[in-house]
């Protein structure tokens, strides 16, 4: 496979470049001095960012579009060899990559390497890790899933050695990384358009694990099943943390405050190490910290910037972010997509002060809401009133008969006040009649959902 040196800088063509993670590797890029072009069918605010720092940006796909001076090409998963750049920069004999290659590529220049993977939380806690960094002026590389304040953005180009990245198993991505410290947060079955069965999914994080630095370390949630499975071709130590008390990383004494945010003894070895008040809710969110907290240990992070860092973090972008009061209601919006999610969404949801609590899941896929169809009801029923607009296709065409009408009727059948409201601007109205003041309204899911948010709150 072709190598590219990022002290070398040459002309790299991202096929569709707006996506987060894409947009993300092109502004690394821009940085370090490369010539950057990219294409995507659906112009956004991430291209007309790269665009202001002089990347060069087309809109559409076309082969006209590779040209001769063009060095190196990465492109997404969605893109196939039936995709007329990629059929012509492969005739042209241009190097390609995929996303994750290229990303793999990149974590391979730096030697103190962060890969933060599982099916939930991911984003959460790469983004405390990131402020843990930041506080103890590491000057890291950073590329995430979501968009986080302390950088602006998804992506902060460090001049350090240090890089931390979101590691996604969906297609089998974070395979091509080799970090010297890999997390794994939890494993769920997920992602069924893909994965066989949580035997293959396990599988996968199994391989994953074996690629970490024999120098580094591996930090594993304690609620894992099996965990020597997992671990067993791995050369670099284990550590784990969790919250019963008895791991390496743990927590004592967590009480929570007005707004369902926790405070809490950190635990290292046995032995109190700090306090820390974290300003996000949930007791996930606190073993989330945890393991920010084990990883950066294990790399020699001082405590006192572990909790500088911790008590920094506000949330990520659409990770339980307030959005405004709409009409009296609070507006929530999480990127739960996910049964897990949405419950412990819910759960940390309660220890907020609210009248009723008022859920909007967009449903995404038509496999992933066939495969999970009743965790999909019993973990909505948490809510006191439930609407669901239509499914978000995404990459798929409906083959399985799966409508948001039926998932709606049947949570209704559960006990549930639920509501099938198709479209944004009609749930809008929908709510003008149905909502009441102090009621708490979150909005759900991982495809375009929180443009309800911004229509409620006028953004």
């Amino acid at each position: 496979m072709y190598q590219i040196h990022f002290d070398q800088p040459v002309h790299v063509h991202f096929i569709g470049i707006g996506g987060i993670s894409m947009s993300g590797l092109a502004q690394i890029l821009l940085h370090a001095g490369f010539t950057v072009s990219g294409s995507d069918r659906d112009l956004n605010a991430s291209t007309k960012k790269l665009e202001s720092h002089g990347a060069k940006i087309l809109p559409g796909q076309s082969a006209d579009n590779i040209t001769d001076d063009i060095d190196f090409v990465v492109y997404t998963a969605a893109i196939h060899p039936d995709n007329p750049e990629y059929h012509a920069a492969e005739t042209a004999g241009i190097p390609m990559v995929s996303r994750a290659q290229f990303l793999g590529q990149m974590m391979a220049q730096h030697h103190d390497s962060f890969a933060v993977s599982g099916t939930h939380g991911k984003t959460t806690t790469t983004s405390m890790i990131a402020h843990i960094l930041l506080a103890a002026d590491t000057d890291p590389t950073i590329s995430i899933g979501g968009k986080l304040d302390a950088i602006g953005g998804n992506i902060r180009a460090g001049e350090s050695d240090v890089f931390l990245v979101e590691a996604c198993e969906y297609t089998n991505s974070f395979l091509e990384l080799h970090p010297m410290y890999s997390i794994i947060l939890d494993i769920e079955e997920d992602h069924p358009d893909f994965f066989k069965d949580l035997a293959d999914i396990r599988n996968s994080f199994r391989l994953f694990l074996e690629n970490t630095h024999p120098n580094g370390a591996v930090i594993l949630n304690s609620e894992i099943p099996d965990p020597e499975e997992l671990t067993k071709n791995v050369d670099a130590k284990t550590v784990f943390y969790g919250l019963s008390g008895t791991e390496a990383y743990t927590a004592r004494n967590i009480t929570y405050n007005e707004n369902g945010f926790a405070a809490f003894t950190i635990v290292i070895d046995g032995e109190d190490a700090g306090e820390v008040q974290l300003n996000i809710p949930g007791e996930h969110n606190v073993a989330n910290a945890l393991a920010a907290i084990a990883a950066t240990h294990q790399f020699g992070i001082a405590v006192e910037d572990m909790i500088r860092g911790l008590e920094s973090f506000g949330g990520a972008i659409r990770r339980f972010q307030h959005r405004g009061v709409w009409n009296g209601v609070t507006i929530m919006d999480d990127y739960a997509h996910h049964p897990t999610e949405i419950r412990v969404t819910l759960e940390a949801a309660r220890n907020v002060p609210h009248n009723r609590l008022i859920a909007v899941f967009q449903p995404f896929t038509y496999s992933r809401t066939k495969a999970y169809w009743q965790d999909f009801i019993d973990a909505l029923s948490l809510a006191d009133m439930v609407i669901i607009p239509d499914v978000m296709a995404a990459r798929e065409t409906d083959t399985l008969g799966v409508r948001s009408e039926d998932l709606a009727a049947d949570i209704m059948k559960a006990g549930t006040e639920c509501y099938h409201v198709a479209t944004f601007p009609e749930i809008e109205k929908f709510l003008e009649k149905k909502s009441m003041n102090n009621d708490l309204l979150i909005t759900m899911g991982c495809g375009d959902v929180y443009r309800l948010a911004d229509l409620l709150v006028g953004e």
